[in-house]
């Protein structure tokens, strides 16, 4: 089981390990989700995020955008896998995100990884995934 930390990692890049991680049969599990930063200007961010929740036709069948971190966090890895056949919905099951250290894998040592860091920006505009959550209505 691999333990991601997102603690200032780049949203893009996690889920990208933790995709690849998946696929290759690893359980993966995701904490500090609300500390996980997207690049981005924070305004832009927000409302993009806000467009494509308001872009939707039946609401019946239309897709459901998630307000809570680690269900943001969840779908940006579910993007990255090949979900619409057996392996990629198999390997998706693998995945886990938390809000927080839960203390189950408080004895655990996560994984930082340093190529995802935020320190690789070359500005400093970003938005934690937490605080756009709290933006788009979320019950944190």
């Amino acid at each position: 089981m691999k333990v991601y930390n997102g603690e200032g990692i780049i949203l893009g890049r996690l889920a990208a390990l933790a995709a690849k991680d998946a696929l290759l049969g690893e359980e993966v599990q995701v904490i500090n989700c609300e500390k996980i930063i997207i690049s981005g200007t924070p305004v832009n961010t927000a409302r993009w995020q806000q467009d494509k929740r308001e872009r939707k036709g039946y609401p019946l069948k239309s897709q459901i955008h998630p307000r809570v971190p680690e269900r943001i966090v969840r779908r940006a890895i579910r993007g990255m896998l090949p979900w619409k056949t057996n392996r990629g919905k198999v390997a998706f099951k693998r995945v886990m995100c938390h809000r927080g250290v839960p203390a189950s894998l408080a004895n655990e040592k996560p994984i930082v990884p340093a190529n995802a860091s935020s320190k690789k920006l070359p500005n400093l505009k970003y938005i934690s995934v937490g605080e756009l959550a709290r933006q788009l209505g979320g019950k944190l």
